[in-house]
């Protein structure tokens, strides 16, 4: 299957919602603790004397660690990235280098963790910081639309729902999960969601009133905000905290998630049995997954074994 050794460690992977074949990549030196980052275009159609393979089309070197990364939904050459250095990045993949990034946004005032850009409104995207606050940008504006203030702790990801275009979710080392409206002044639901930080949340793409949450717990959680007294399921099966979490695009009930236990799990939380596979193929913490919005069971990850994976569910990641 295909696979890339990056510069350095892998944050953040992601499929282009535009190009099937297109994927973007946030990785950082020294595991983001020190050192720049880098942000890579790579493209998975090309095939070489072993098979397919992902080659890099651009790089775009950063003086500071990548966590995060996200396509813009509106333009497909526009993406955004969140760094080490408290700022927000915007780079436009058509320009070479040395004209990227093409707009630099410095507001928050510790690092840039999560980024997730509105899937059904398309012009505004939101960066989530260990500052303990969120906001809301627009690629046409120097200047966040608003600030999200609430949490107790460090804001590690944000999540727009996949129906409501006003609507999205926020994970903190607080220990809870808040929904939020951007039309209200403040979350308009706190769930205690795990007794560790939450490191990763996640909408549902077929119910859009059920969220999932990883933490540090080494467990998921799968919560219906209509009734979030207690979770409708709990996915135990991974050996250390839960990086992140992501529902599938063509599989109701589907999820992926990724951990420090060096593993990639899917899941259908909606099964007395829900672990369906388990992928070792990586050989360091895994901290990035996606799943193709165009192509149907088509995954990726990275970690901070500097690889990038791409294969489609049911084989093997490290398969020729």
């Amino acid at each position: 299957m295909p696979s890339f050794k990056a510069p350095a460690p892998g944050f953040s992977v992601r499929f282009s919602p535009f190009h099937e074949h297109r994927l973007l990549a946030a990785t950082s030196q020294h595991f983001g603790l020190v050192g720049n980052g880098h942000l890579l275009v790579l493209d998975l159609s090309a095939a070489g004397p072993g098979g397919p393979g992902l080659t890099p089309l651009f790089s775009f070197p950063t003086s500071d660690a990548l966590f995060d990364c996200a396509w813009s939904e509106s333009h497909d050459s526009l993406c955004a990235a969140a760094s080490g250095d408290g700022s927000v990045r915007l780079f436009d993949v058509t320009l070479p280098p040395a004209q990227n990034p093409v707009r630099l946004l410095r507001e928050h005032a510790r690092e840039v963790h999560g980024i997730d850009w509105n899937p059904v409104r398309r012009d505004a995207f939101l960066s989530a910081s260990w500052d303990d606050t969120l906001k809301l940008w627009s690629p046409d504006r120097p200047a966040s639309v608003r600030t999200f203030r609430g949490h107790e702790y460090c804001v590690y990801a944000a999540a727009w729902s996949a129906r409501h275009p006003d609507v999205f979710a926020s994970a903190s080392g607080d220990h809870t999960a808040r929904v939020w409206d951007v039309r209200e002044p403040g979350p308009t639901l706190v769930i205690p969601a795990h007794d560790h930080e939450v490191l990763s949340l996640d909408w549902d793409k077929y119910d859009p009133s059920i969220l999932a949450t990883g933490s540090v717990d080494k467990s998921i959680r799968i919560w219906d905000v209509r009734s979030p007294q207690a979770p409708l399921a709990q996915l135990a099966g991974h050996g250390y905290a839960v990086k992140r979490v992501k529902f599938s695009p063509h599989r109701q009930g589907m999820l992926m998630s990724c951990s420090y236990d060096m593993t990639v799990c899917m899941w259908d939380y909606r099964k007395e049995d829900a672990l369906l596979q388990r992928y070792g193929h990586h050989t360091e913490f895994v901290a990035g997954i996606d799943m193709s919005v165009l192509t149907d069971g088509l995954l990726a990850s990275t970690g901070w074994d500097e690889m990038i994976y791409v294969w489609p569910f049911g084989s093997d990641p490290r398969a020729m």
